[in-house]
């Protein structure tokens, strides 16, 4: 997800597929790990893209250890952490990153509380170690989730075409109303208003078309649908990078899927003698 302290630079080296905020099921729906979307890819493109995360991950950790008073450098070292937690193997390694880059984005915010990035990447890797658990320190951690995209978004809305409404779009669509901060009515403000602040980003636009579709509101899919149709080629000269490419494979795969639900929907609302 994100930014360089250059707020006009967005993305990490690493590419996009390991800054979305992840759909999840099952229990994982409690903790909604903001930010960690599943990616499907070959492989040999999963090898080279664990082989090229664990290098940046190496190198900020060596650059937050030499330059510990550089503010971009512990975000940068947060964000690795995160972008890193995403492939962990297991759950005990995930959590451990998942800390470390916890303990460095609370140090930057302490030092720096206008931080976006700092407030941001804590907000990404508590969602990274809340996955890991099943008990009540989850769900605290859900709050403090929602305290960090906030702070984030009100010190720079934009930040990562939208990231923290985005994130807490989808906190809100996921989280359980009664035991966590699930909201409906909240998850459609912030999804909407990430549309409004990236409208040419299309994760945030599949965010809201999935929204709608879960709330069956198919004229709302549909909008965002035609509207992903008209944006679509050029997003595509927009994130044309190599490491782009597991995020339009998911993005197409999203698309489809939400097509084939609204093409669904309007043959069971037809008429059985419509067309004759």
């Amino acid at each position: 997800m994100l930014s360089t302290s250059n707020s006009k630079r967005r993305g990490s080296g690493v590419g996009p597929t390991l800054r979305f905020a992840r759909r999840v099921t099952g229990c994982a729906a409690v903790w909604l790990a903001a930010g960690l979307l599943s990616v499907v890819v070959e492989a040999q493109t999963q090898t080279d893209l664990v082989a090229r995360v664990e290098r940046q991950l190496a190198q900020a950790r060596t650059r937050f250890q030499t330059e510990t008073n550089d503010d971009a450098a512990l975000w940068q070292y947060g964000r690795a952490c995160y972008d890193f937690a995403q492939l962990a193997s297991n759950r005990t390694e995930r959590a451990e990153i998942a800390e470390q880059g916890i303990g460095v984005c609370r140090q930057l915010v302490a030092r720096r509380p206008d931080s976006v990035a700092g407030h941001y990447y804590l907000g990404m890797n508590l969602g990274q170690l809340a996955d890991t658990k099943r008990n009540l320190s989850a769900l605290k951690m859900v709050k403090e989730m929602e305290q960090e995209f906030q702070k984030a978004a009100d010190l720079e809305a934009g930040y990562d075409h939208a990231g923290p409404d985005r994130n807490l779009g989808l906190l809100y669509l996921q989280a359980p109303a009664v035991i966590s901060v699930g909201s409906r009515s909240k998850a459609h403000q912030h999804l909407k208003r990430a549309v409004e602040l990236a409208p040419d980003y299309p994760e945030n636009r599949l965010n809201l078309c999935e929204a709608y579709l879960k709330w069956g509101e198919y004229d709302g899919a549909r909008r965002q649908i035609k509207a992903l149709k008209e944006l679509w080629p050029a997003a595509r000269r927009q994130f044309h990078e190599t490491s782009w490419a597991p995020a339009w494979q998911d993005w197409e795969q999203r698309l489809e899927q939400a097509k084939k639900k609204i093409d669904a929907s309007t043959r069971v609302t037809r008429s059985p003698h419509e067309g004759d």
